[in-house]
């Protein structure tokens, strides 16, 4: 899937315009899926789609393997009997169609999933049994959201020890004392998975391949570290022992601290990385093709002793590298796989990148560096790789070019044969769909020539990420004729 040239946008789901304070699954997406298809696009790449914790990273979620419900479009709903409009269309959502406002999504929300819930109760679909049967870790998320709910949210690192720690008796009377709340949340992920593969097989019909995302961590606070605590490295209390981050770096004095369980590789092995098979069959089904994050983690894993209050003292463990790819190239055959390998690269990392076969990244903004010679300039790509402008954790490239380091600008500037600062978000966009790379990645918000405004991410910051939305607007005739003439021109058109 990935050996052949072809284009596609990143979006995320929770960017898409619409009237209910996110992106959701309903008309905008279709819409969205008509857009790329009309600009010969291949592929749509997305963000984790897994439930948001605290902070709303779509990279922090209280699951690996649930969907978020905030994704879930309420109009879907009316049309098949389980909402009315008025449950719905008056609520305030926030105050800026530009951007998401967590704290009343997360509160309005809830409100009418629980009219739903109410509803949901008098006509329960025929195969929602079926449902739960094909999903086995749904028992443990429904559970653990549940007995979450009944702490006030807290981490269940502060549960009361016999429930923290699983205790069969414990755990069948909280199932008991929860059984209406784990409806709930089981129904909250039967609705989404309806609406999910119904918009992936409009969009696979349509020539639209989706690529997921799958960070390498999960969250120290889910129920995947709390129904297989032996995977990771935890102490007798299930408290971590060390965590996960990057060290400090040019981009960051203090390293990243991410706060993540690593994995006890050891255990892992000797059961033949029974967890990663799951969690690759689950992503395999909801995606086209993966994006594994933080890929050199698998060579080599930076290690932060628990509790600390940055990354800046940590070591270098080392990973389980082709032996976890050959488990699961044993398993699954040759994986539609993206290796996203940027930031700290060894030799080892590289040559793990080769024996794998997965194409890596090359990311433009990395390429006009002034102070040394980038691996990311277009001369040095190989076929086998995916070009991106800029990833999620970038800012647009207009933003880019107002607060990179004014000589690395100026050599973007020169490479580019680029004028003014719109000119160079053009010519950077038309260079990535020159290059040799089989695979070229744009970002909707440089397609639609967004400022610094419209940035995703900031890593290692907190409190203003995740939030950016596109307006209907956006999506105008000039993007798309532009984006489908170079994807054409350039070889890259959907057939």
């Amino acid at each position: 899937m990935l050996n052949k040239r072809a284009n596609g946008v990143l979006m995320h789901i929770s960017s898409l315009p619409g009237n209910t304070g996110i992106g959701t699954m309903g008309r905008e997406a279709y819409e969205f899926v008509d857009w790329l298809k009309k600009a010969k696009q291949s592929y749509w790449q997305i963000l984790p789609i897994c439930p948001t914790s605290y902070g709303d990273s779509p990279y922090q979620s209280f699951s690996t393997f649930a969907g978020n419900p905030y994704f879930i479009d309420f109009d879907t709903l009316t049309e098949q009997g389980y909402l009315a409009k008025s449950d719905y269309e008056n609520v305030k959502w926030g105050g800026h169609e530009n951007y998401v406002d967590y704290g009343t999504l997360y509160v309005e929300r809830h409100k009418v999933f629980s009219i739903l819930h109410n509803n949901f109760k008098k006509n329960i679909p025929s195969d929602f049994g079926d449902f739960i049967k094909a999903n086995d870790w749904l028992e443990d998320y429904s559970l653990f959201m549940a007995i979450k709910d009944a702490h006030g949210g807290v981490s269940f690192s502060e549960w009361e020890e016999n429930i923290r720690k699983r205790e069969s008796v414990t755990l069948e009377a909280w199932r008991g004392k929860c059984a209406d709340r784990m409806e709930y949340y089981k129904m909250l992920q039967y609705f989404f998975f309806k609406q999910w593969f119904a918009l992936k097989d409009y969009a696979n019909k349509n020539g639209i391949q989706i690529i997921g995302d799958i960070p390498i961590y999960v969250a120290a606070d889910s129920a995947d570290v709390w129904s297989n605590p032996d995977q990771f490295m935890l102490d007798q209390n299930l408290v971590p022992v060390e965590v996960a981050g990057c060290p400090p770096d040019c981009f960051s004095a203090d390293g990243q601290l991410w706060g993540n369980p690593v994995y006890n590789w050891e255990y892992q092995k000797g059961t033949g990385y029974a967890w990663w098979k799951k969690r690759l069959e689950k992503s395999l089904k909801i995606y086209d093709v993966l994006r594994i994050d933080h890929f050199r983690g698998f060579d080599s894993f930076y290690c932060i002793p628990y509790g600390a209050k940055d990354a800046k003292i940590g070591q270098w463990r080392q990973g389980p590298g082709m032996d976890l790819f050959n488990a699961l190239k044993a398993q699954f055959g040759d994986m539609p796989i993206i290796a996203e390998d940027l930031g700290f690269l060894t030799d080892s990392v590289r040559q793990l990148l080769k024996d794998s076969g997965f194409p890596g990244m090359k990311v433009l903004q990395f390429a006009f560096d002034s102070r040394e010679e980038s691996d990311y300039i277009p001369y040095r790509y190989t076929a086998n790789s995916i070009v991106y402008t800029g990833t999620h954790d970038n800012d647009t490239i207009m933003g880019w070019c107002e607060t990179a380091a004014p000589k690395d600008v100026e050599s973007a500037r020169e490479y580019l044969r680029a004028g003014d600062n719109a000119d160079l978000v053009k010519e950077m966009m038309i260079a990535g769909m020159a290059s040799v790379s089989n695979t070229c990645v744009l970002c909707m918000q440089d397609l639609a020539c967004l400022g610094k405004e419209a940035r995703m991410n900031i890593p290692s910051t907190v409190g203003n990420n995740w939030k950016w939305r596109a307006s209907k607007s956006m999506f105008t005739d000039e993007a798309n004729e532009f984006l489908g003439h170079y994807t054409y021109l350039y070889g890259r058109a959907a057939k």
